[in-house]
């Protein structure tokens, strides 16, 4: 269908176009090698080794970047099969100006879509024909039809949207409201911690700043000798540093999903990273930049165990109870939580993880969406959206 663009969207979406194509020709080259009969044909490797590079290399989201990849890997798919089978192919080119968008970087609405862009997101109505029994009207006014997929592509001077639906059958749709009554993971960031997980499980930022701060003095050194040669060793200092960091969040991202599927988590909720350096002030430009790696490696590993990744507003979730709901400066020192009203004391980033949580719980029902309820996972038991412990047992998180 063709979308009606607002001023000064054209621009946005051509060079998000740009450089998802960039992102799909990239990976084409790295997964084709050549003729040499070699290619690589798995998703999660041609991820694993591009991911980086092209999330630095672009302005897109880290959904777009993954969508960019994988589209390549399904064409080099395709022509390993046509080399099989003994036809002509070559490496895979993308130089139509399309994109891939899924319900992560795209909200479909029924008469309009918000889709990401390099520059923020983009509101396009949909130009639908006047009768409404005419695809695609048809289907986009119906409630019985969801979004699933969507390729953008630019003609002849217009944008379009080419849809992918699908009828929710009555079972189907009971089958899925069941299913909601699930658990979320909250996850609280810091210095000291680089993660805490809601079921208790902590990821400790000693090594992260240990080796920071070796990287540091090894740097000051260098600037200090002001040679050349110094200079140059100050960048070969800084890749292997990135490099370190890289693979220690990657290796932390992968826990915190195992974390959730374990424990049968439909979402992984952090706080919104926005003002993270106004909200963490003792937090270092190393630990910020890490902070939105770990989330951007976490969104896209998550989506291959089916669990969404949100964020939440972290107003107060540090000096909140998470049992009481009692809010105040005192109830927090340094690493300890000690409620003021209720007397309930645990470690303050734990308490975090659990308020973060609660945060999604509570915007959850305030949308008024409806559907079973969804608690937050703790190390034993849930807590529901009124901050109300459910033991397994007889035992106290």
């Amino acid at each position: 269908m063709k979308l009606d663009t607002p001023e000064g969207a054209d621009k946005h979406l051509d060079e998000t176009v740009e450089q998802f194509k960039h992102c799909a020709n990239t990976a084409s080259e790295w997964c084709w090698h050549g003729d040499d009969g070699y290619h690589v044909t798995s998703k999660a490797k041609a991820e694993r080794a591009l991911y980086d590079q092209l999330k630095d290399e672009t302005d897109l989201t880290a959904n777009l970047v993954q969508k960019g990849i994988r589209r390549a890997v399904e064409a080099v798919k395709s022509g390993v099969e046509r080399l099989k089978r003994s036809e002509k192919t070559s490496q895979p080119h993308f130089s139509s100006d399309s994109a891939v968008y899924d319900k992560r970087s795209a909200t479909f609405h029924r008469d309009h879509v918000s889709l990401s862009t390099v520059d923020g997101r983009v509101e396009c109505d949909y130009i639908l024909p006047d009768d409404s029994e005419t695809p695609p009207a048809k289907y986009v006014s119906d409630e019985d039809f969801e979004f699933r997929m969507a390729h953008l592509q630019y003609r002849d001077g217009d944008w379009y949207l080419h849809t992918s639906m699908r009828k929710v059958e009555e079972d189907e749709a009971s089958s899925e409201s069941e299913s909601k009554h699930r658990t979320v993971l909250g996850v609280d960031l810091g210095v000291n911690n680089l993660a805490v997980a809601s079921t208790g499980q902590f990821w400790s930022a000693d090594e992260f700043n240990h080796w920071r701060r070796e990287y540091e003095n090894r740097r000051g050194s260098l600037q200090r000798c002001g040679s050349r040669h110094a200079h140059e060793n100050i960048e070969i200092v800084g890749r292997k540093e990135y490099g370190r960091f890289e693979i220690h969040l990657h290796t932390v991202a992968n826990e915190i999903i195992e974390e959730a599927v374990e424990n049968n988590c439909s979402h992984i909720v952090f706080e919104d990273l926005t003002y993270i350096r106004k909200n963490i002030p003792e937090a270092t430009w190393q630990h910020v930049w890490a902070f939105r790696r770990l989330y951007e490696y976490v969104e896209y590993k998550a989506e291959e165990h089916g669990v969404k990744v949100v964020q939440v507003d972290p107003r107060n979730t540090s000096k909140r109870c998470s049992r009481c709901g009692f809010t105040h400066d005192d109830n927090r020192s340094g690493e300890t939580f000690g409620c003021q009203k209720c007397g309930y004391e645990n470690h303050a980033d734990y308490n975090a993880s659990k308020n973060i949580g609660l945060q999604y719980l509570r915007r959850r029902q305030n949308a008024g969406d409806g559907g079973a309820p969804v608690d937050v996972r703790l190390n034993r038991g849930t807590l529901n959206v009124s901050g109300e412990y459910v033991p397994p047992a007889s035992t106290q998180a």
